[in-house]
């Protein structure tokens, strides 16, 4: 692994934090994700289950873990089981962990092979009443493809049949929402590996060069600080393209007069940074580019006011459309009459702001937590208003991460330029 290692006094927390939530007598299992193919004999590469890491810092394939914090024996409350490395696999993958190594990364004690599993486990289950199973129980998940731990859910329902069988995704939404000490510099290593990038690209930039160029600067700057890469697909995208909201071709030329939207980020450790920042192409922002990147500003100090404990997302959602609503008018964009008339369901300013303004941050860009629940300190959120133009071939987004605390918001992505004039300044210095 590229990061430095993790302390497992995280990981050995975050176990007790989810061993709160369960009944007596039962017991959970996590499993990891599987290596996908992708024609041949190809494989991409391998990205770990987030539930799995966030409880035991295991960063390799074929890893499951089993709490059982009520077993009879009273010692394998908690019990992992690792890939065992060979000869044959030290040669061609380089070596798996040892059970020390494992021991070591997740402050476990109690550790097996993989291949052990269902004999192992079989002396656990007649002993609880109650199987707790996880799954991906995000709000915005379109995945098809049939996981590890679905397979395993169904196995064990088959095996099991008289167990009851309950969920842990909704603990996981709540204890991995909140962010500890450990996470929150991780993320803002992060963060920084990001600031690092977006600095090289002030130079960089400029009519001529290609969206893949720039993707190219960023990922050598983020592999050179220990980042496995982009915390997700980079989105770069020029002049009308700025206005695609999931624009992954990067494949324009950068035209002078244009700007350029850049909704880039490094990971670190598997926690994962956002950032958006959009620059002219040319060095210098248009009168019209200006005026609305400004509102966008705006609207994203005005928004990050508002994140503070005990607030409601309705109630934010709320504010930061009146605000936009307000710069929308004021760049002529929209009318008081559409604003009069407007559905409720579908306001006015969602003509030309048509996403969310904030999103749960940590081991995936769009982390867990519910969005029912009031805001909570050590929750760790996007701020990324937009105003898109396609007409103007104009589209502005800015965000940051910010964390909240009891005494207001802490900003991460701080050192990232932001203001106009200081891109402008530190593109021509």
């Amino acid at each position: 692994m590229k990061y430095a290692q993790i302390p497992n006094s995280l990981f050995i927390d975050n176990r007790n934090k989810f061993k709160n939530y369960l009944k007596p007598n039962s017991l959970a299992v996590f499993f990891s994700n599987d290596i996908m193919p992708t024609n041949g004999d190809g494989a991409m590469g391998f990205k770990q289950n987030s539930d799995l890491f966030y409880l035991t810092g295991i960063d390799q394939e074929d890893t499951i873990l089993v709490i059982f914090p009520d077993v009879k024996d009273g010692k394998h409350t908690e019990v992992l089981f690792i890939k065992e490395t060979s000869e044959l696999i030290a040669i061609w993958e380089g070596a798996k962990l040892t059970k020390d190594q494992a021991k070591e990364v997740s402050g476990i004690k109690n550790i097996y092979w993989y291949t052990e599993f269902d004999k192992v486990f079989r002396t656990f289950a007649f002993q609880a009443e109650n199987f707790y199973l996880n799954s991906n129980e995000h709000t915005r998940r379109s995945i098809d493809t049939q996981s590890a731990e679905d397979r395993f859910n169904l196995r064990l329902r088959n095996m099991y049949p008289m167990h009851t069988v309950l969920r842990s995704a909704p603990f996981m939404h709540h204890i991995r929402s909140v962010k500890s000490a450990v996470e929150i510099d991780l993320i803002q290593k992060a963060c920084d590996i990001t600031e690092k990038g977006f600095r090289r690209l002030l130079k960089f930039v400029k009519p001529g060069v290609f969206e893949y160029e720039i993707e190219a600067e960023l990922i050598h700057e983020f592999v050179r600080n220990k980042s496995k890469g982009f915390a997700y697909g980079p989105i770069i995208a020029g002049g009308k393209n700025s206005c695609v909201l999931h624009y992954v071709e990067n494949d324009r030329e950068c035209k002078d007069g244009d700007i350029i939207l850049l909704d880039v980020a490094a990971e670190y450790a598997n926690y994962a940074s956002d950032m958006t920042r959009v620059l002219p192409i040319n060095g210098k922002f248009t009168k019209r580019q200006k005026e609305v990147y400004n509102a966008v500003l705006h609207v994203k100090t005005e928004a990050e006011k508002q994140l503070i404990p005990g607030n409601t997302f309705e109630k934010y959602n709320k504010y930061v459309g009146d605000v936009m609503t307000e710069q929308l008018l004021k760049l002529g964009l929209i009318k008081t009459d559409d604003v009069k008339n407007q559905n409720p369901a579908w306001p006015a300013y969602k003509k030309y702001f048509m996403h969310g303004t904030s999103h749960f941050l940590g081991l995936d860009v769009h982390d867990l937590g519910f969005f029912h629940e009031p805001m909570q300190a050590g929750m760790v959120f996007t701020v990324e208003p937009g105003i898109y133009i396609p007409e103007e071939n104009l589209g502005i987004r800015l965000e940051d991460n910010l964390l909240i605390t009891t005494n207001g918001t802490q900003n991460l992505m701080k050192n990232i330029p932001l203001k106009a004039e200081e891109i402008e300044d530190l593109m021509h210095s």
